[in-house]
């Protein structure tokens, strides 16, 4: 396999942490560890990385766990991780379920090993594509498949039913990166079912979770062949949409800078296998985690009526009498974007970030690292750790982004995008558009919990609540809420600037 140096099938840059922890020995881990198979007592396939939470809260800011033969070291303690945040000394790891993602997104902007060119081309070619001018162009847009979430929330309100809130959220983030990037509309609302690019994209990305607990791959054949057609689909998907892309010009979206735009200073262009890997990074990766976190941000609104009232209240204040709030007027709803800040700390969906050594160091004065180890930030526990967020670090609450509080903790303690020059290049992208799309749909409902539901989170490499329907009851004008209305009749106030409501 091309991705892989060694006979071992392990990913390029792989080094177990036996070779690059030469006081490995100190770092704690489990006690009660198996021979050949390690650390895998009371471990799931299915939460790997919630097993690995319990782990870190037993042992400490360092710790180890051995599974197959193959150790690893993870980190969550603040002082820890703003060691590894220093450029100079340490650059992205790409390995585990990431590196397992390369034959899908190969040398794409998140999948790219360091020492592959074209990350950084496409960075530099791609980067004012989320300047200031470029997000107010993508607003309208925003705005659009806004309206059509809401029709479709109206519409199940008018038949008395709860919400899917992740399948719903999933679709609005899908159709806004492909209509906004890349000039397509995959038609998720008019659909029952997920679009098959849906179903191909969660296939992927549950098979590279579960590439990382089994230990011997051969025994995914029928999976590693599901995978296989999955990849094929998303390719063709987005060689289809390419090739149309060519024949017709667009309006200046990601697509046309990846096809039309030279590195500005050394005049390359994006070879034609790379702009693929990168659409399917931007579609992937550009909404599964802006879905998970609007979905988070859900739960926790519904759950907490004194956080949803004062939040709606902001809303309701800044917006006034605004059909559709203007670009200008999302950035003002701060005390919304603390409560999807709030809802990042606890459930970041990107979960975790891996970090090599550029060279012999010492993490924090303490842990000799040889050049190439590296270890995975557990970004769940950083965000939880009481040094740093206090003894009631488990708790919601969006006021531990309020001004001062957040100038008050030291750098390097929230880390939702990742660090350094490999973090999220549309972390501006999505941060509007959860904000925009919280502030509608706090101003035109009431979120109703299920009272029987409890937390579940879904691990595929990715994190999203599980199984979470909320119940919702319609607003008026005046603040009030309003009883139910007949499905043509309960048209979104969001208009398509180009076509009608529900198109």
């Amino acid at each position: 396999m091309a991705e892989t140096s060694t006979g071992t099938g392990l990913p390029r840059g792989f080094r177990g942490a036996e070779q690059g922890w030469p006081e490995l020995r100190r770092i704690p881990r489990p006690p009660r560890r198996l021979p050949l198979l390690g650390d895998v007592l009371g471990s799931s396939r299915r939460t790997p990385l919630q097993d690995t939470l319990r782990y870190g809260r037993r042992l400490g800011p360092i710790f180890r766990r051995k599974a197959f033969g193959r150790e690893f070291v993870f980190v969550w303690g603040a002082d820890l991780v703003a060691d590894l945040a220093d450029e100079s000394r340490f650059a992205k790891h790409v390995g585990l379920g990431v590196a397992n993602l390369r034959p899908v997104a190969g040398d794409g902007l998140f999948t790219a090993y360091n020492h592959e060119p074209n990350w950084q081309l496409a960075h530099d070619v791609l980067a004012p594509g989320f300047s200031r001018e470029a997000m107010e162009g993508y607003h309208a847009m925003m705005l659009a498949v806004a309206g059509r979430l809401t029709d479709h929330w109206d519409r199940e309100l008018a038949a008395g039913r709860a919400v899917d809130v992740p399948g719903d959220m999933t679709k609005l983030t899908l159709e806004t990166i492909a209509r906004t990037g890349f000039g397509h509309d995959f038609g998720s609302f008019e659909r029952a079912r997920p679009h098959p690019f849906v179903t191909a994209m969660v296939g992927t990305l549950t098979y590279a979770q579960q590439l990382n607990a089994l230990p011997f791959p051969r025994l995914m054949r029928a999976a590693a062949r599901r995978n296989a057609a999955d990849i094929a689909y998303l390719n063709r998907t987005v060689d289809d949409l390419v090739r149309a892309r060519r024949t017709a010009s667009g309006d200046g979206d990601l697509l046309d800078r990846m096809l039309d735009t030279a590195h500005p200073e050394t005049g390359e262009r994006l070879p034609e296998r790379n702009v693929r890997r990168q659409v399917i990074t931007f579609l992937v990766a550009g909404h599964e985690t802006t879905s998970g976190a609007l979905s988070f941000a859900l739960h926790y609104l519904a759950r907490h009526p004194d956080v949803a009232a004062r939040a709606r209240a902001e809303v309701d204040h800044v917006w006034g009498g605004a059909g559709v709030p203007g670009y200008d007027q999302v950035a003002k709803l701060r005390y919304v974007r603390r409560v999807l800040d709030e809802s990042l700390r606890l459930w970041p969906t990107a979960p975790a970030f891996a970090r090599e050594a550029r060279q012999d160091t010492v993490l924090a004065g303490t842990h000799p690292m040889r050049r190439g180890a590296w270890t995975l930030v557990l970004t769940p526990m950083l965000h939880r750790d009481p040094a740093v967020w206090g003894a009631d670090a488990e708790r919601f609450d969006p006021d531990r982004f309020e001004a001062r509080a957040v100038r008050s903790r030291p750098p390097h303690t929230f880390k939702p995008f990742g660090t350094g020059a490999r973090a999220c290049i549309g972390r501006q992208f999505a941060l509007h558009e959860a904000t925009l799309v919280l502030g509608l749909l706090l101003r035109r409902y009431e979120l109703r919990p299920d009272p029987d539901y409890r937390l579940r989170v879904a691990e595929r490499l990715t994190l999203m609540p599980e199984g979470l329907r909320l119940h919702l009851e319609r607003r008026t004008a005046t603040g009030t809420v309003a009883p139910a209305r007949e499905p043509d009749e309960a048209a979104s106030e969001l208009r398509c600037p180009v076509r009608g409501a529900g198109d």
